[in-house]
């Protein structure tokens, strides 16, 4: 059932809304979270090779398993309308907290043998993850 938006909503806010109630894109983005979460336990070598070097060795494996963890939790979490605005809110939390892998991945991209334009490309998708899941922090609990 599409949303009725209130007679004074903006424009831009209506298209917000329609946009929160997709169920298509609510359920690629927890696709993509679940999958990714599952990729850091069956390959977490692959996500330690971009664990800044700040953070001690001994805890890279710890955080990609926990990284992988609440993707997970918060891909199924999406699912669900009781959790879907934690769950969001735990997702733009969770791509802030990794962004220095990300960015350590652009300042070392043979890490992963990636090019350097590949990796620097990477940096903005990352807004874009915080833009998707925060569309769902703001979406009314009843939706979709």
């Amino acid at each position: 059932m599409p949303l009725a938006p209130p007679p004074s909503a903006p424009p831009d806010r209506v298209c917000l809304d329609r946009l929160a109630a997709s169920r298509p894109l609510r359920g690629l983005l927890a696709g993509l979270m679940v999958t990714v979460g599952v990729l850091h336990f069956v390959h977490p070598e692959f996500f330690m090779k971009i664990m800044p070097e700040y953070i001690p060795a001994d805890k890279h494996r710890f955080l990609v398993l926990l990284s992988g963890f609440f993707e997970i939790a918060g891909g199924v979490g999406l699912l669900v309308p009781h959790t879907r605005r934690a769950a969001a809110f735990g997702l733009v939390a969770l791509y802030i907290a990794v962004f220095p892998a990300n960015i350590y991945l652009a300042l070392h991209p043979e890490a992963l043998g990636v090019s350097a334009a590949a990796a620097i490309t990477r940096l903005p998708f990352q807004f874009l993850f915080v833009a998707w899941a925060a569309l769902y922090a703001r979406a009314p609990r009843g939706t979709g």
